[in-house]
């Protein structure tokens, strides 16, 4: 009897050496950046000061910087770090979900509307002179709209105790739309300084970063990066078909509803704080699928890390390329990923010999 071929075996200790490599680079390449980023900006901090300055506050000996230096690293540099790593895992993590539960490496959390219902939420709270909770008032109107969006978009999607995907998609089609109309609403009724402030949030940016901020993210980043990374072998299933993964166990519908609620609470935090950044979602997962393949053991928590490192170095990047002026960031995700839409859109099309 021939013994069996050697060659899955081999297979799958690339995938996992190549994963493993691919993990170590990018979390010495997060490190790097987030260095570098706490100590460079107006206020240039020497990379050797700014570790001096953490492992004071950690009381593993160290100095401090003068007054001055420890204010800006750690009031406004590090909650502005902080905020990026904690946005950009939601946002690459969110995509690589959407993109499997999809099975569309072009899908991205917006496409159910989850960005554009946050944007109402935020531009409707500004454009009514909201302030029933101070500062945070955008914020939670942004987040809070958001998961609406999305419920609305699955039940509206929802037939006969099930949804279908192109009926989510289409659905998400139309709320975008309705949600950009309502967005043009306002900013017609509002006043030049309402249509500033709006201007500003759509853009997306972090300048207005602090350590509440960032206490407000964390609980649903923590809790979608725990939550994802147990769906990824019945994503793996589900890529084969809804009719296979079901047969093999999957629960499609539910893992589907737990899985979108999931993005929506990733997306709509990251966007309630940051305003709309687009692209990472879309770039991050896919670039990490062409490198390692559509194992989801990787790919959802590779994303997480893939997209901290892009946001991390994309917020270097928006507020020193300009200085003393700083670009907003969503501007600049849009610019260097719109190319890349495209040619993923050529190569798609390329590889599979036309769309008909």
């Amino acid at each position: 009897m021939p013994s069996p071929s050697p060659a899955p075996a081999r297979a799958r200790v690339t995938g996992r050496t190549t994963a493993f490599l691919l993990t170590a680079g990018l979390l010495v390449a997060l490190a790097a950046v987030t260095l570098v980023s706490a100590g460079h900006g107006a206020y240039d901090i020497p990379l050797g000061d700014v570790v001096a300055s953490a492992r004071h506050r950690l009381g593993l000996g160290g100095t401090p910087l003068d007054r001055v230096g420890e204010s800006v690293l750690w009031n406004v540099r590090l909650p502005r770090v902080v905020l990026a790593l904690l946005i950009g895992a939601s946002l690459g993590c969110a995509g690589a979900l959407m993109q499997g539960v999809f099975g569309n490496p072009l899908a991205e959390p917006g496409i159910i509307g989850i960005s554009a219902g946050a944007a109402v939420g935020a531009v409707a709270s500004i454009a009514l002179g909201l302030t029933f909770l101070g500062n945070w008032t955008v914020t939670v109107c942004a987040f809070a709209a958001g998961l609406v969006t999305v419920g609305l978009v699955y039940a509206l999607s929802r037939s006969d105790g099930r949804s279908e995907i192109v009926t989510l998609i289409l659905t998400g089609i139309a709320v975008n739309a309705f949600g950009g109309a309502l967005i043009g609403l306002f900013i017609f009724f509002a006043d030049n300084a309402q249509i500033t402030q709006i201007t500003f949030w759509q853009l997306g940016s972090l300048s207005q970063a602090t350590w509440p901020k960032v206490l407000a993210v964390l609980p649903c980043t923590a809790i979608g990066l725990l939550i994802a990374p147990c769906y990824a072998r019945r994503l793996d299933l589900l890529s084969l078909g809804e009719r296979p993964a079901r047969h093999l166990g999957v629960d499609v519908e539910r893992m589907r509803i737990v899985l979108i609620l999931v993005v929506a609470l990733l997306t709509a935090a990251a966007v309630a704080v940051a305003g709309v950044i687009t692209f990472v979602g879309l770039l991050v997962p896919h670039l990490l699928r062409l490198v390692n393949g559509p194992g989801h053991r990787f790919l959802v928590p590779g994303s997480a890390l893939g997209g901290a490192l892009v946001l991390a170095a994309g917020d270097l990047l928006a507020r020193t390329v300009a200085e003393p002026a700083e670009l907003p960031l969503g501007v600049l995700t849009a610019l260097i990923g719109s190319p890349f839409f495209f040619w993923l859109l050529r190569r798609t099309r390329r590889k599979q010999g036309g769309w008909a």
